[in-house]
């Protein structure tokens, strides 16, 4: 297997306060991978950086052999190479479901419109609304609207998918069919980077789990390590709180 993302001692900081503190990082072909932690931890950041939605002050990032942390990378080729899900949805709320799917593979891969199509009717039936191709995004469910944002994402069969708390924006009763989505694609070969406080989900589907806790990895592994014999003081009282809640 092969490290499809590598990040080497990243470091980002906005002004005085750090987000992210020497962060060594890397994600393995058909992996997934669930980041936890209290918010403000930089899990968010750590996705945004490995997508280059945001530069990074000190060390590298590579996405497979490139380092796509290089200044003269063209960002826009790299972007191209990765799916990622927010956890606002981001339909243009203008254009028509199917539009919404297949922008990118036009507009940024060049396909022609009728294989882009083709190829969007297909992940909506997987999803079940192909129904609604020719719909504009508010007559979708918020739970609907996401599974089209994820589906927009694995459109052009991206190296690495990046998902930022995608279900935490949902009605509790929508989650399940997000999540569900996801599974799917972790069952099919996905390597898949998801920032989640689903920890029941965390647990049944991730290969390893990463705890962040003020811009540092404090602990990491297996899930059924890490949740059950945490090793880090840290990671238990973070663990023990996230239980209370639940």
């Amino acid at each position: 297997m092969s490290a499809v993302l590598r990040l080497e001692g990243v470091r980002k900081a906005y002004g005085s306060r750090v987000v992210l503190d020497a962060i060594d990082f890397a994600v393995e072909q058909h992996e997934v991978i669930a980041l936890i932690g209290a918010s403000g931890s930089g899990k968010s950041t750590l996705l945004k950086v490995a997508g280059l939605l945001e530069p990074i002050d000190d060390g590298q990032i590579f996405l497979g052999e490139q380092d796509i942390s290089d200044p003269r990378v063209d960002g826009d080729a790299v972007r191209a190479r990765i799916g990622t899900v927010f956890q606002h949805y981001n339909l243009f709320p203008h254009l028509k479901v199917i539009d919404n799917v297949t922008l990118a593979a036009r507009h940024v891969h060049k396909q022609p419109a009728r294989a882009a199509r083709a190829r969007g009717l297909e992940l909506l039936e997987r999803i079940g609304l192909v129904d609604f191709a020719d719909s504009y995004p508010d007559r979708l469910s918020g739970g609907q609207q996401q599974r089209v944002a994820i589906v927009r994402a694995i459109m052009n069969s991206p190296e690495l998918l990046l998902f930022d708390e995608i279900t935490s924006a949902l009605d509790p009763e929508l989650v399940g069919e997000v999540l569900d989505l996801v599974r799917e694609l972790a069952a099919d070969g996905a390597t898949i980077v998801m920032a989640t406080h689903e920890m029941s989900f965390a647990r049944e589907v991730a290969h390893r789990v990463v705890f962040l806790d003020a811009g540092v990895i404090r602990e990491q592994g297996p899930p059924e390590q890490l949740f059950g014999d945490p090793q880090q003081e840290r990671t238990r009282t973070f663990l023990s709180r996230v239980r209370v809640i639940d």
